[in-house]
């Protein structure tokens, strides 16, 4: 499979650009970024083929892995559908819910593949662990706390302009609600509040009668950051494995999972129309928050 990446940013340069170019099964064929100096050292550094015109990448590759800010990526992923493209896409799909249905819509057109990057759903152990509580049921209640600090000195992430505007509720929301919805259930409503700067709480009611709540921060001081997700119910007190590979690891997986639904024309569970309903309790999340009421999702 010949991927094509589209971005030139700390994501695509640290992660995605290395496991193209090391995965055995796929050729790391072209790069396109917004800025053509970048996307030519980047392409160059891995021996691959700068492009300044998009839709020219689009019309060589099998294959795109898309690493933008979610706004850039949703209308991409709509062309890149369109030329016939597998979707290896990031979290959140988009930032608004008509953006991310029409990649869904081109994408099931198009009948091309997709993957939504959720780095935690492609740990080994994590994977796992979901199905493995998923299938148990009789949970009463979930709570995933994920709090990072991604605009402190060390981050690679800090000028990010997009996780300025949008901050922990877009940006780490999508990491918690990916292993809220698969074993809770479809979350029918929920309530937002803000914290200190941008943190949010949400408090969620899933259909299967199940509560969640997330505690979500990009602003938390680093010795009180990390990632928890803990369950309750019948079957005890149980607690989401921690990783032990980064996120390069998950995205050989991530690549092998779209290889195979393009093969098979078997839907992954992390397909776009997932991401698209992320993004739909994301944006229920945002009007509770102006409004200060709970939204039906």
């Amino acid at each position: 499979m010949r991927f094509g990446l589209l971005g030139t940013g700390p994501w695509a340069t640290a992660v995605h650009a290395p496991v193209l170019d090391a995965h055995p099964d796929v050729e790391f064929a072209g790069v396109w970024g917004r800025r053509t100096e970048a996307a030519t050292a980047l392409a160059e550094r891995f021996g691959a083929r700068p492009y300044q015109d998009l839709d020219a990448l689009l019309s060589e590759v099998d294959a795109v892995a898309v690493a933008l800010p979610p706004a850039v990526q949703s209308e991409l992923a709509v062309r890149a559908a369109k030329a016939g493209c597998q979707l290896l896409l990031d979290k959140p799909l988009a930032v608004t819910v008509p953006a991310a249905r029409e990649a869904v819509e081109a994408a099931q057109a198009a009948d091309v593949a997709s993957v939504v990057f959720f780095t935690t759903r492609f740990g080994v152990e994590q994977e796992a662990w979901i199905a493995e509580q998923a299938a148990a049921g009789g949970w009463f209640t979930g709570r995933a706390d994920w709090l990072g600090a991604v605009f402190s000195a060390e981050s690679p992430f800090a000028a990010s302009p997009w996780r300025r505007e949008k901050g922990a509720l877009w940006d780490v929301g999508p990491h918690a609600l990916s292993v809220l919805l698969p074993v809770l259930g479809d979350i029918e409503e929920v309530t937002a509040v803000r914290g200190q700067a941008d943190t949010v709480q949400l408090l969620c009611r899933h259909g299967a009668g199940a509560t969640s709540t997330a505690t979500l921060s990009l602003t938390a001081p680093p010795a009180a950051s990390g990632a928890t997700v803990e369950l309750r119910g019948e079957g005890g007190v149980v607690v989401l494995p921690e990783r032990n590979d980064g996120p390069a690891a998950a995205l050989h997986r991530a690549v092998d999972a779209l290889r195979s639904a393009a093969a098979t024309g078997t839907p992954h569970p992390c397909d776009a129309a997932f991401g698209l309903r992320v993004v739909e309790v994301l944006a229920a999340a945002e009007r509770s928050l102006a409004t200060g009421r709970t939204a039906a999702v």
